[in-house]
């Protein structure tokens, strides 16, 4: 951040019209590196507030970081998870960059609410990182302690406002 203040320093009245937006894009920048603030948390109120909409029959499409959803959904899913050949590797995300089958997997919303709805408890994994050959790849220091996949904070979302 340091790097960021330095090379753009603030600005001053007859600053041309290239360095006012490089100053802008500086400032964002360091806003979004900023310790205090929970970007993550940011990105999960909102997607877990475009999930809530998406519930409404009406709805055919859902917005929000859909790329961590599909992660998410591809570790407690196996029934929706594309079939793939590639390994493990850690982000764990990677495995399904690579090619993969999507055979007899439903792509629209409501054959996917139907499938959701047919499904036992017994059928969702909740816990997906007990399988040995995913253990293997996660860094030791995130198994170290157990409160480092847990964060307990406000998320504030423009609609609503929620402790968890």
């Amino acid at each position: 951040m340091g790097w960021l203040r330095d090379t753009f320093p603030e600005l001053d009245n007859d600053s041309t019209e290239l360095e006012r937006i490089r100053y802008a894009w500086a400032y964002i920048l360091e806003m979004i590196g900023a310790g205090e603030l929970s970007w993550e948390s940011a990105v999960l109120a909102t997607l877990y507030r475009r999930m809530c909409g998406v519930t409404r029959p009406n709805k055919a499409k859902i917005g929000g970081c859909l790329s961590l959803l599909q992660s998410w959904a591809r570790f407690h899913f196996p029934f929706l998870r594309s079939r793939v050949n590639h390994p493990y590797t850690f982000p764990l995300i990677t495995r399904w960059n690579h090619s993969t089958s999507y055979v007899g997997i439903p792509t629209s919303l409501e054959d996917i609410r139907l499938l959701l709805d047919q499904r036992s408890e017994a059928q969702f994994q909740w816990i997906p990182y007990e399988d040995p050959a995913i253990r293997a790849v996660i860094p030791d220091e995130f198994f170290q302690s157990p409160n480092i996949w847990h964060v307990k904070i406000p998320l504030v979302n423009y609609a609503i406002v929620e402790i968890h």
